[in-house]
């Protein structure tokens, strides 16, 4: 098959590959493979491939194997430095492997001009590229209504559509680079609103009011949000399970920050939340999820949410 033109993609006629099997690659390859899909899957701990392999999808050794088994291949690793490991390496590297006409999709938290660094390397290949990460957590992965933003040649991610859609809604935002930009700036947004969010949730605390009746009370006006929804909850029962590590958020920040410098852009509540974020990060919390902002917001005010849990319970 060659994706870049031709029949609409289906699972008669598109081999995908995947690489980062983590707490949302996971989620993602299960819908692929229960829309039958023929999957090939690379993580570099095997152990967190293993389920997806007890349900069908085949093992390769390394992304170069991923690709060259693949018409499709898909990305969401770690770092920008991991993509461009698992992308670009000339030994290792999916886009040496991949045949032409293939296409990568990468949708890992990365840095724009990476995006447009692959997407160029890919087009010499005779070969596509779109960068488009996404948004929603592990909720939105397991349950495919992740927001996912998209860039690249618009054509080919409307031909990918029946994959993006098993995952969530892909939006359309422009040229190389453009799904990285939004993503950012998606990232700047709810950021701030976490700040938002656990400093009305220490500012109710110290006033004496029952905190989850707080949360309750203010989700269905202006003050209601997607964090509240997600996190408010989890915060109150003192769930700091990862659905987006503290550390993979610092990451994204710093990018937003970098970006900014590029820009001669002034963020303050962007710089303020990243180093919240940092200081979670030198408290050995980075494998926390974003929502452990609590702490950092309880050891500022020499407080702690815990003792109101019994009332909420």
């Amino acid at each position: 098959m060659a994706p870049i033109s031709g029949d609409a993609v289906s699972p008669s006629n598109t081999r995908v590959g995947w690489i980062g099997t983590g707490v949302m690659g996971q989620s993602m390859c299960a819908h692929l493979l229960n829309s039958g899909f023929t999957l090939t899957v690379f993580n570099r701990t095997i152990s967190k491939a293993q389920p997806l392999i007890d349900r069908g999808a085949h093992l390769a050794q390394s992304p170069f194997a991923v690709a060259s088994q693949s018409d499709v291949v898909f990305s969401i690793v770690g770092y920008p430095s991991d993509v461009r490991s698992v992308l670009l390496d000339p030994n290792s590297g999916a886009l040496a492997g991949l045949r032409p006409g293939g296409v990568l999709v990468d949708m890992t938290t990365s840095e724009p001009s990476l995006a447009v660094e692959i997407a160029s390397a890919a087009a010499a290949k005779g070969c596509a590229s779109i960068d488009a990460p996404v948004s929603g957590g592990d909720r939105g992965a397991k349950n495919g209504t992740l927001a996912i933003f998209a860039g690249g040649d618009e054509s080919q991610v409307r031909r990918l559509n029946p994959l993006f859609s098993l995952m969530g809604k892909v939006n359309y935002m422009g040229s190389p680079g453009r799904g990285q930009f939004a993503k950012l700036a998606n990232q700047i947004t709810i950021a701030s609103t976490m700040v938002g969010l656990v400093e009305g949730m220490v500012y109710a605390y110290k006033a004496g009011l029952d905190v989850g009746l707080y949360l309750n009370a203010i989700s269905t006006g202006a003050a209601g949000s997607k964090s509240l929804d997600l996190y408010g909850g989890r915060i109150m029962s003192r769930d700091f399970e990862p659905g987006f590590f503290v550390n993979h958020f610092v990451k994204d920040l710093g990018i937003c920050l970098k970006e900014c410098q590029n820009m001669g852009l002034a963020l303050p509540g962007l710089a303020l939340a990243q180093q919240l974020y940092v200081s979670l990060k030198a408290h050995g919390e980075g494998n926390l999820g974003t929502q452990a902002l609590i702490l950092a917001l309880e050891r500022l005010n020499n407080v702690s949410l815990r003792p109101s849990l019994t009332s909420t319970t």
